[in-house]
């Protein structure tokens, strides 16, 4: 590899912008074996964890440009793996239901993701991984303030 000059070597903005990279392609890889996506994990994930919603909502939990939820949740429902009904409360909104395919699914999508965490933290120890993730989501925290 070649040498990276120590102005940039020393900037954590840029050594995060490096990993960022390196971690899309990881995650594009792990999930593309199952058949997924990230925003089908971001779905998913947040319709197990909050249960049924909008794609409204799902977009902004998920942090998903509205049209990009229509077109994940139409993928989720001809996978199975999501049910989109009109919602009752709401006439023209629709609800999004995780299924029970839905949920097996996420439940594969946890263990890629959880091996892509161990391939990326692999340097690291345990403890020095949890204070990374704190550390993160910390900066991450603060900036989404703004």
């Amino acid at each position: 590899m070649d040498e990276i000059p120590e102005r940039l070597a020393a900037k954590p903005s840029w050594l995060i912008s490096q990993l960022a990279v390196h971690v899309r392609r990881l995650v594009f890889d792990g999930f593309s074996a199952a058949g997924a996506r990230g925003y089908h994990y971001r779905i998913l994930a947040a319709l197990h964890e909050f249960g049924p919603a909008s794609q409204a909502e799902l977009g902004r939990r998920c942090r998903v440009d509205r049209s990009d939820v229509v077109a994940a949740v139409n993928e989720l429902v001809e996978q199975g793996f999501v049910d989109r009904t009109p919602d009752p409360d709401h006439g023209r909104r629709n609800k999004v239901t995780l299924t029970r395919g839905g949920a097996r699914q996420l439940r594969r999508m946890d263990g890629l993701l959880d091996q892509v965490q161990d391939d990326l933290l692999e340097p690291l120890s345990a403890e020095e991984r949890r204070t990374l993730t704190r550390l993160l989501g910390r900066v991450l925290a603060r900036h989404e303030e703004e």
